[in-house]
């Protein structure tokens, strides 16, 4: 047990400040392919239906125009930031037909990477860097990557929980430093101990052989066209996925907020020559935002970022820079396709323990050692997280994954009672309960449940992903929307396409010039 967590804990409870954690705010984003009824990338444009993808809050698109991405609002209760998932879930399928939304993390069958259609944002100077930005990630990554989806987890403390903090533990610094440098505390040892939240979620063993057509690997096949690897977890975490060298050379670690934000901000002002080799604008035609190993901070790919709500035009970089760490968006969460919306109440209730658990633990800053000991871990659980006896790198020796794993998990327990004592309830020691199991039998983990239905049922992944995206589209139907939700996402939908053609018109100067001034910033 972490003398840290434990001491922390009992001053929150002594002090009567542990009932602030009742606070807690969530909210969810979930990325998924629309695909046809026989599972095949659809090649229809965003529903305009579905409103603005530009400028509507809660219905968006990811990387390509088929990869719909729904966002909750901030709620104090993580079922009802689920409960608005499933809504928007519902909307969704009154708007695409006899489309399916794919809930898987790994895509659907796609033959090549011409049928991917880039995601398109309007004629604004806006919407159109937008749609640059991702012809860039083609350049950079390819487009099949772009297709991985995934769940970001948004969780955040309220202001009266860090002054209860600050103050116990008698800080001088002001409260917006106190609060990002806390922040930064839970990151790091969010990464230290991330990867069992890939054990224990991870719902990616395996996909379809399409995705890597063409592409060396060492994945093994179970049948003519799904590929897997025996004990994996997560494959989209894996480097398989987002991953590339030029990112790889940031050895970004997360110990202090200027010092990440600088850090992103050389790699978004530094060229990078393979990109500079796919030129800007070749041939009158854009290829990219620009040459430098970032086109933008969001480009750089983590399990997990530190985040501040943006105001209008202004950066990201800029918004953490200037008012500091506002919630953190977890990021390594594969889809559940067990689950209608790929993520349930239990799974949340754990999160938030383990959220907590990370910001009270011992935050020590993490070295170069330290943080290539984290990589390797990382790729360790992803690839071979169940394989009986794994042993991980802790400090300067080895630990068995299931003997570290039984440590991370009493200690995420005993923050859970704390947490229970502000519901009434024992929903988050239930939580930790069922994280149990799936430690000391790893067949109940989803990446073992999934793989246990391919082989049983002989049956591809493809097959597998079609088929538990049909039953829950059905079994989402089966309970309408309510008349009040559904009349607020029609607004929503019709107030966001006139939002967006007001910024159409409001364009004074053309786009070569907007990117002048964007890069200017």
């Amino acid at each position: 047990m972490s003398a840290a967590l434990e001491m922390q804990l009992d001053l929150l409870v002594r002090n009567g400040h542990s009932a602030l954690l009742k606070g807690i705010l969530h909210g969810i984003e979930k990325e998924g392919l629309r695909v046809d009824s026989k599972g095949h990338l659809s090649q229809r444009a965003h529903p305009r239906q579905l409103g603005s993808a530009l400028t509507h809050s809660h219905i968006t698109t990811d990387y390509s125009e088929a990869l719909v991405e729904y966002i909750t609002p901030v709620f104090e209760h993580s079922a009802d930031a689920i409960e608005f998932l499933a809504d928007l879930h519902r909307f969704g399928y009154g708007a695409i037909g006899d489309e399916l939304v794919w809930n898987a993390s790994m895509p659907c069958d796609i033959p090549d990477e011409e049928s991917i259609p880039i995601a398109r944002y309007g004629s604004s100077n806006s919407g159109t860097l937008k749609h640059l930005y991702r012809v860039g990630l083609k350049y950079r990554y390819g487009k099949m990557m772009q297709t991985i989806a995934g769940i970001h987890y948004n969780f955040s403390l309220p202001d009266k929980f860090w002054i209860a903090l600050k103050e116990q533990q008698q800080d001088r610094k002001s409260l917006r430093d106190f609060r990002s440098e806390q922040y930064f505390r839970l990151i790091r040892n969010f990464r230290r101990y991330g990867w069992m939240l890939l054990y224990l979620f991870g719902a990616s063993p395996a996909l379809c052989s399409s995705f890597l057509k063409g592409r060396d690997h060492q994945l093994q096949p179970l049948d003519a066209e799904t590929l897997y690897l025996p004990y994996a977890t997560s494959l989209r975490m894996s480097d398989l996925g987002y991953s590339n060298k030029a990112q790889s050379s940031l050895d970004i670690c997360f110990n202090h907020l200027q010092t990440y934000t600088r850090s992103l901000h050389r790699a978004i002002h530094t060229p990078y020559p393979s990109y500079e080799r796919i030129g800007v604008k070749v041939d009158g035609e854009y290829r990219q935002i620009n040459a430098n190993i970032l086109q933008i901070e969001n480009e750089y790919y983590s399990d997990i970022r530190p985040k501040r709500v943006v105001q209008s035009g202004e950066k990201p970089l800029h918004a953490l820079q200037t008012r500091g760490v506002e919630y953190v968006e977890v990021r390594n969460l594969d889809i559940n396709p067990f689950e209608p919306v790929g993520i349930d109440s239990t799974q949340a209730d754990f999160l938030d323990a383990f959220l907590v658990t990370c910001l009270l633990t011992s935050g020590d800053l993490i070295d170069d050692e330290e943080c290539e000991r984290i990589s390797d871990n990382q790729r360790l659980v992803v690839t071979r997280g169940r394989e009986p006896g794994l042993m991980l790198a802790c400090g300067d020796a080895e630990r068995s994954l299931s003997d570290w794993g039984q440590e991370i998990l009493a200690m995420v327990a005993r923050t859970a009672e704390v947490l229970d004592r502000n519901v009434s309830d024992s929903r988050y020691s239930r939580a930790v309960a069922a994280q149990q199991l799936k430690l000391d039998d790893p067949s109940q983990t989803p990446s073992a449940r999934i793989l246990a239905q391919l082989q049983d049922q002989g049956i591809s992944f493809r097959e597998f992903a079609l088929t538990q995206s049909r039953a829950h589209r059905d079994q989402l139907s089966d309970t309408p929307l309510n008349d009040e939700r559904a009349s607020y996402l029609n607004r929503m939908a019709a107030s966001s396409l006139d939002e967006q053609a007001e910024i159409e018109a409001a364009d004074s100067i053309d786009f070569d010039t907007f990117l002048a001034g964007y890069l200017a910033e």
